[in-house]
């Protein structure tokens, strides 16, 4: 646990903050965390997004492959989620969501990027394709959570509810459950400083009002935006995903006209932190055209 805390402080040395100019949903500049690259080579930018309640620490092992093959990488945090600061508590919806990444691709990156999303990251970088096809060159979804209707009934619940709901969703034992159901087969101590890397955000102060914010909102329905994609896509899934199934997988690369699938066995919800050799092998064959 000392390694991948004394690993974890290096990376967040390197975790720097951006201030956009004053967007429409806040009276104020949003400083706004991200990883971006130590020297930036002109290449196609490759933006990572993360999964649901997550941050950008979520690209701990791929990240530095990626800049390691010379690839111009950042490593963005989903607005309400991650460590931006948001003592300002603008909304986190997706509406807001989806400003504050144009904002961040408008004022620091300004040309068309490789924008990877996985899990839930998938829906948000859908919903950013739909509004902003100019942005984006080409698209990697991992395990994506694509086909959900949005929170669903949470939407539904009384504020007091919410928070309550919420506050248990930080609570050690639930995030050492959803992490045994996302990796396959890892053992009990890898388990546990995954859960504790993934618990990290959710002790910034502004992280329960910005959550309870987003569930209320109604989260992500892009199911209507998938066939109207035109980029170039490439599908990466674990083939032992025990949250999105496969057969998720074989529906989007289906019903996406210009996608290429890859499986890995023995793999579970979150290929880029079990097998991130494999997933950095396959995003750069893919976005070199190999």
């Amino acid at each position: 646990m000392q390694c991948l805390c004394n690993w974890l402080l290096g990376w967040m040395i390197r975790h720097r903050h951006g201030e956009f100019g004053r967007i429409s949903f806040s009276t104020s500049s949003i400083m706004s965390s991200c990883v971006k690259p130590l020297q930036e080579r002109g290449t196609e930018p490759v933006v990572l997004l993360h999964g649901f309640d997550s941050s950008c620490l979520e690209w701990r092992y791929s990240y530095p492959l990626l800049e390691g093959a010379g690839i111009d990488t950042w490593a963005v945090d989903i607005l309400g989620w991650g460590f931006s600061d948001l003592q300002m508590l603008p909304p986190c919806n997706v509406a807001a969501k989806r400003e504050h990444l144009y904002q961040l691709w408008r004022t620091y990156i300004a040309r068309p990027m490789v924008l990877v999303g996985p899990s839930l990251g998938a829906s948000v970088a859908m919903d950013f394709i739909a509004n902003h096809p100019e942005a984006v060159s080409k698209l990697v979804m991992i395990d994506a959570s694509i086909y959900a209707e949005g929170t669903g009934n949470l939407a539904k619940l009384p504020r007091i509810v919410a928070y309550a709901g919420v506050s248990v969703l930080k609570s050690i034992p639930l995030r050492f459950y959803a992490n045994s159901l996302a990796l396959n087969k890892v053992s009990l101590q890898s388990s546990w400083d995954s859960m504790n890397v993934g618990r990290l955000h959710c002790l910034q102060p502004w992280w329960e009002d910005a959550t309870v914010d987003f569930m209320l909102s109604g989260g992500y329905d892009v199911r209507n935006h998938v066939k109207q994609i035109k980029q170039e896509t490439l599908i990466i899934w674990g083939q032992d995903d025990q949250i999105v199934s496969s057969k998720v997988a074989l529906r989007l690369h289906h019903e996406l006209p210009d996608s290429t699938l890859i499986q890995i066995p023995g793999c579970g919800h979150i290929p880029h932190v079990e097998k991130p050799e494999l997933v950095v092998q396959y995003i750069l064959k893919f976005i070199r055209h190999e």
